[in-house]
């Protein structure tokens, strides 16, 4: 299968190592921003619950899928001072020493499942802590960021005066821009990813499952020292149309294409947001084949090359390439979004969506972007699926893979 390649960006061919002392500049840095974020919203201090906030603020890692529907664990950021982590009862001893972090304490934990009937009371209890850590505001405000917040505790914190705001929104704010040690990560990240994307290449044959071929990846996303999957997303022949059905045991049979988005917490924690379609195998693709390849090519190389700085979220919008009938009903929204330690600020969507649904912004050099691109068509056998990740800079984009687009040389 063939497309027409367009020069828009720049090929990363590197993925440099990382030393322990990048990790305390990473860590040090990510933590200087977020406390600026703060200062900007004028919040004396923020309390993180989403655990890719606290590992953004503290660097600092444990039971990461539980505590997303379990919030058991939390960090205290003030704009001045020091910082405190509350973490699972149990586990203080896991962030001894870190230098993001000058003292552990013991969460509070007031959800349901482990509160019953005395949710109001140990909420009650875990807002006079925090109150007590505030203290006096620095602010005349008594300002609090908070990304994720049951009613009980936000009633226990205003019973106090405290003012809270959405944390989710300061941190966006601080993540939007990638520091250099933040890049180098990435690039570490994204060339394990490569190397498992290698993998499920080699054992790609026609008798295998979805998930055996899935399996692969997730094997070398592990032994690379990633963490885990946000989906489930790789799916072969009718099963990719329509898009978003999850892993199977769907056998892969010769002709099939083979779609896949890897969604992966990776190396460092960063996220890894790519998208390859393939062809199952000897045959040749058929016409249809190479109508929807070509479309979905197409249609993400040309918006790769308007990620420029200084672009706006909604002149992007204008611009974007969307695939033609009969594909364009089906094609993404998103045109591209933010990624870091997961999907991230900002969402830019394309002209059917912008104006419903849609916000504006700008392209500043330092983002990180996965820029999409779909093309399926209602009633249709096969849709393809591909997305690249940049690093914007002062000269453009710069994607991140070196696994090509194109299932064959081009």
């Amino acid at each position: 299968m063939t497309a027409t390649t367009l020069n828009t960006a720049t090929r990363n061919t590197a993925a440099p190592g990382t030393t322990a002392a990048d990790t305390t500049a990473l860590e040090s840095g990510r933590l200087d921003r977020l406390r600026a974020s703060l200062a900007a919203a004028e919040c004396d201090a923020g309390v993180f619950y989403d655990p890719i906030n606290i590992r953004y603020a503290t660097g600092t890692s444990n039971m990461q899928v539980y505590s997303l529907h379990n919030p058991c664990r939390y960090a205290y950021v003030p704009v001045v001072g020091p910082v405190v982590l509350f973490d699972f009862k149990g586990c203080e001893h896991l962030s001894d020493g870190h230098h993001n972090v000058a003292e552990v304490r013991s969460a509070i934990s007031w959800y349901h499942f482990v509160a019953g009937p005395r949710v109001d009371e140990f909420a009650t209890d875990w807002a006079d802590e925090i109150v007590a850590l505030l203290g006096p505001s620095t602010t005349g405000r008594r300002r609090l960021a908070v990304d994720r917040l049951d009613p009980a505790g936000l009633h226990a914190l205003e019973r106090h005066g405290v003012d809270v705001i959405d944390g989710q929104a300061v941190a966006d704010r601080a993540k939007v821009i990638k520091t250099p040690e933040e890049v180098a990560m990435i690039r570490s990240a994204m060339a394990a990813c490569d190397d498992g994307i290698a993998r499920m290449r080699d054992a790609l044959r026609t008798g295998i499952t979805e998930q055996q071929l899935w399996s692969h990846l997730h094997a070398a996303n592990i032994e690379s020292g990633g963490e885990w999957f946000e989906t489930r997303l790789l799916t072969s022949g009718q099963h990719t149309n329509p898009w978003y059905q999850e892993c199977s045991n769907k056998v892969i049979d010769n002709g099939d294409l083979v779609a896949f988005d890897t969604d992966m917490i990776g190396v460092g924690g960063y996220s890894i947001d790519i998208s390859r379609t393939w062809l199952a195998g000897d045959n040749a693709p058929t016409d249809e084949q190479r109508r929807i390849y070509d479309a979905a090519y197409q249609q993400v190389e040309h918006n790769i090359g308007l990620m420029q700085p200084g672009t706006t979220f909604r002149e992007i919008a204008e611009r974007a390439l969307l695939p033609p009938e009969p594909y364009h009903s089906l094609t993404n929204a998103c045109v591209a979004h933010g990624i870091g330690l997961c999907n991230e600020y900002p969402l830019i969507l394309n002209q059917d969506h912008f104006d419903s649904g849609g916000y504006d912004g700008v392209i500043e050099a330092g983002m990180v972007l996965c820029v999409e691109s779909l093309a399926s068509e209602t009633g249709g056998r096969e849709s393809v699926k591909l997305e690249q990740q940049i690093l914007v800079t002062n000269d453009g984009p710069v994607v991140l893979s070196t696994t090509p687009l194109a299932d064959t040389p081009t």
